[in-house]
């Protein structure tokens, strides 16, 4: 990497350099190296900032200056994600079969930055009750599902997948709606595209994004299992597996 993007330190604790210090150009590259510990990712988000490789061997950590967020109740449906909501096609479950949910998003790219040490970097984080998926199913098959990081009040969302029509978009509600149940804002999108836009997904600059991240980081972690909870939070069309 070039000299300007200073390199992290081997320990897990070494600090990140100030979010104001990303370069312009690329938008948002912090820093780069370190690994995937548990420590570093979860002190990464919490200080607005998210890792992404660049090629299979070099780390790259972001905070770009416009960050894509998504506010739970701003959630738009279309009437025809509605229909296919009150149908109820599908089923939800969270926190199941949470590896097989990172491996669909892996597959339904044609590249993808979520290598195999990512792949196992959140799988760890979800042993400790970080991370959480949401998975739709039909006919006892894995249709779709998004799977992120919860700290206090916010989910860092970092990717969805779908085998079938709509079906990550009915896991996302049921996100979206379990975590307005449970006093969360925000997810965390990171980067803007045409589809989290449609969704309802909006760019805040970088003082705003961690001026309500300090905020809502002062809540309580919603960790553990979200398993029986999101089972018992009924708050849209579609079914859940018990």
């Amino acid at each position: 990497m070039p000299g300007v993007i200073p390199q992290l330190g081997a320990s897990p604790e070494a600090p990140f350099p100030p979010v104001a210090q990303a370069a312009i150009e690329p938008d948002g590259l912090l820093a780069w190296g370190g690994d995937l510990a548990p420590q570093r990712l979860l002190s990464a988000y919490r200080h607005g900032i998210f890792p992404w490789y660049a090629h299979p061997k070099e780390i790259l950590w972001w905070s770009p200056s416009r960050r894509c967020v998504l506010a739970v109740e701003a959630l738009h449906i279309s009437r025809r994600l509605e229909r296919t909501l009150r149908r109820g096609r599908f089923e939800l479950t969270a926190d199941e079969h949470f590896a097989e949910v990172i491996q669909g998003c892996i597959e339904t790219r044609p590249s993808t930055w979520i290598l195999p040490e990512m792949k196992r970097a959140y799988e760890h984080l979800h042993g400790l009750g970080y991370a959480h998926c949401v998975a739709a199913w039909r006919d006892g098959q894995l249709a779709g599902g998004v799977y992120g990081v919860s700290l206090g009040g916010l989910f860092f969302a970092e990717s969805m997948f779908h085998y079938e029509t709509d079906a990550s978009k009915v896991a996302l509600v049921g996100l979206c709606r379990f975590l307005e149940a449970q006093g969360h804002e925000w997810l965390d999108c990171q980067f803007q595209t045409p589809h989290l836009e449609s969704l309802g997904a909006v760019l805040v600059s970088r003082p705003d994004f961690m001026q309500r991240l300090e905020r809502l980081l002062t809540r309580p972690d919603l960790r553990g299992t979200w398993t029986r909870r999101f089972a018992e939070t009924r708050t849209d069309g579609s079914k859940r597996r018990t």
